[in-house]
This record gives C-alpha cells, sequence and structure tokens, in this order.
C-alpha cells in the first residue's frame, strides 16, 4: 500500500480556524472521501495550535500519483481555511497494518 500525508502549520492561526477544519471534515471531507475508488482509508489529525493533517492509504502508486496531480493544481478546503498551503507532503509505504480488537470507529 502507498501512503501519503499533507500536513498544514497551525501555529499562526487562531482557535476558530481548528474549529472550522473539525467542521469541514465533519461536514464535507468524511462523505467526499468514503469510497473514493484506490483509496484504502483517509485519517485526519488536528493539534491546535500545531498542525492538520489528512493520512491517506492508497491501493497503488497510481492511485496515489493521481489525486497527487490533482491536488497540486487545484488549492483545497484546507488552504483555504487554514490561509496558507501545506507544510509537508510526504509519500511513503504502508509495510503492515494491524486492526485491533475494537475495530474500526463507526
Amino acid at each position: 500500500m502507498f501512503g501519503l500525508t499533507i500536513r498544514w502549520a497551525l501555529t499562526h492561526t487562531s482557535p476558530a480556524v481548528s474549529e472550522a477544519l473539525r467542521a469541514y471534515v465533519r461536514d464535507e471531507s468524511v462523505a467526499r472521501f468514503t469510497g473514493l475508488p484506490g483509496l484504502h482509508l483517509k485519517g485526519w489529525e488536528l493539534v491546535d495550535g500545531g498542525f492538520f493533517s489528512g493520512v491517506y492509504l492508497w491501493q497503488t502508486d497510481e492511485a496515489r500519483a493521481a489525486f497527487l496531480e490533482t491536488f497540486r493544481t487545484s488549492p483545497s478546503a484546507v488552504t483555504q481555511i487554514v490561509g496558507d498551503g501545506p507544510s509537508l507532503i510526504q509519500e511513503w509505504d504502508a509495510v503492515g497494518i494491524a486492526v485491533g480488537g475494537e475495530g474500526f470507529p463507526p
């Protein structure tokens, strides 16, 4: 599997930005990525005043590359909310995944 992390710095933002990001994920982003072909899963991370990131696991390198191409040519909603582009775009390989006894939350 082919991982991708896209991270935005929030050190220069107000607490309102974190709230706007939470609302965006809840109201728009989860639905956008649910069932997306080529994507195994996406998670969102938020540290208030620290960073916000999307973490993706793609089925193929081609699916990851296609997503990145689209991402780079069109400003994301997160970039608009934060007011600045990502501070990190990192491609990586997933070498293992374990699902714990609790499974994934609904």
